[in-house]
């Protein structure tokens, strides 16, 4: 982790020759956006004086209370590899704050701020090591974004069948110069699916490497003439692209969720974690899992998580113990996908990790059968639940778990649902190309 001054900043900036400098923020959705200034505001951005019209963001302020400050994080500068090299091009993640200064209490980063604080207040330290995976799609004539590939790879090929190798290989160098730490990178199981995996860090780190991850990956894509879509499922009858979440506490940098005497290599802080996840999963996946598209990935048959189990021993429950344990020990949740505000995804998930711990809540005993040949009275039997089966079960879920709401706040969570409300009425209004197809000739 980078440990900048003021000083440095400004060293930074003039020996490097960078004439623009972006002030990065995310909006309630996950969306980056800025405010780019040049070089000579880049002590008034350090002031804490760039002001933006909130009211203009969605989820953000009111127009009555519509003047917001970026409050840049020193320790997240970084010049862009690709931008020209004379008159460079830097950026800044920063938080929002208000006209008096205080914390924006709505700026999904905050959000996460105070959780982790609270983890910290229990001696805590939450590491978290995302694997994202997304798709590279032609454009069409005009530059627009297609489902279309020419390649037939799957996982783990290389090329000639795998024709995004080049653009991967070129995003794992720009995202190493940029100091990603990058631990393998692949093809994924669909054609044109890929992965590309960076070293864990902790909870903020993580989420801010995770949208600079996703600006880097489409801006390169975009150089080979592509278009890259973390979008989760992009296409019928091949696998959606997923954010599988691996996550640990550590006290003093020691891994805490490990015990060499428990025969699945978890301490007890492990299960109760898991168990605070599994009490609140339902809620958490309408933060996790935030689009109507999300819950095309979530269905049997595609190796995504349905069912509300976990297992040491296999892959198709909820939430997975990866059989490297000791000082790596680890929860992995499957369910995530990279459309979600990564602020809020691991925010809600330390969260309810956190209850586990201080309700000693125990899961239920571990499912280490394949969940999709168990029959439905099979599953009913051993209390085996479903994850919500679409965006509007979600919202429902979501509402009725104070807990969980309480992590984002009154005035976030009430802005979210009904933004996501909206966007499941809209999604309801429209007819699809399957509707025509399956009925139109016959009804």
């Amino acid at each position: 982790m980078n440990n900048y001054t003021r000083e440095d900043i400004i060293r930074m900036v003039e020996e490097e020759d960078v004439g623009f400098i972006r002030l990065q923020f995310t909006d309630m959705f996950g969306t980056m956006k800025n405010v780019a200034i040049t070089t000579g505001q880049l002590e008034k951005a350090l002031n804490n004086q760039c002001m933006f019209d909130g009211s203009s963001i969605e989820g953000f302020a009111r127009v009555e209370e519509s003047d917001m400050y970026l409050c840049p994080d020193l320790n997240t500068f970084e010049i862009f590899p690709w931008r020209p090299q004379q008159g460079k091009v830097a950026r800044l993640i920063c938080d929002v704050k208000k006209a008096d200064g205080t914390a924006f209490e709505s700026d999904p980063r905050y959000v996460l701020r105070r959780v982790v604080a609270e983890a910290k207040e229990m001696g805590y330290v939450f590491d978290v090591g995302p694997e994202c995976e997304f798709f590279l799609f032609h454009t069409d004539d005009d530059g627009l974004p297609t489902t279309i590939s020419h390649e037939k790879a799957s996982y783990f090929d290389l090329s000639p069948l795998d024709l995004g190798e080049n653009a991967r290989r070129d995003m794992v160098l720009t995202l190493e110069e940029m100091g990603f730490e990058i631990e393998k990178s692949h093809h994924e199981t669909a054609p044109a699916q890929h992965e590309i995996d960076f070293k864990y860090d902790d909870a903020l780190t993580t989420a801010d490497n995770i949208m600079t991850f996703k600006m880097v990956v489409k801006t390169i894509a975009k150089r080979h003439g592509l278009h890259a879509t973390f979008m989760p499922k992009p296409k019928c009858d091949v696998s959606g692209s997923g954010m599988h979440t691996n996550m640990s506490l550590s006290r003093n940098g020691v891994n805490i969720f490990a015990d060499p005497e428990d025969k699945n290599g978890l301490s007890k802080e492990a299960y109760y974690f898991i168990g605070g996840l599994m009490k609140h999963i339902k809620a958490i996946t309408f933060i996790t899992n935030p689009l109507v598209n999300s819950y095309k990935r979530l269905v049997p048959g595609y190796e995504a998580p349905v069912y509300i189990a976990w297992s040491a021993k296999n892959r198709t429950p909820l939430i997975r113990i990866p059989t490297i344990q000791g000082d790596a020990a680890k929860i992995e949740l499957r369910s995530p996908d990279s459309s979600a505000n990564p602020y809020l995804a691991l925010a809600v998930c330390l969260a309810a990790g956190l209850e586990g711990i201080r309700e000693k809540i125990m899961p239920p005993e571990p499912i280490d059968r394949n969940l999709f040949e168990m029959g439905d009275e099979e599953r009913a039997a051993a209390g085996i639940e479903a994850l919500p089966g679409s965006l509007l079960e979600a919202i429902r879920a979501f509402e009725e778990d104070d807990f969980i709401k309480g992590v984002l706040g009154e005035d976030l969570s009430e802005k979210y649902v009904k933004a996501k409300t909206k966007e499941y009425a809209d999604y309801r209004r429209q007819i699809t190309d399957w509707e025509i197809s399956r009925y139109l000739h016959v009804i």
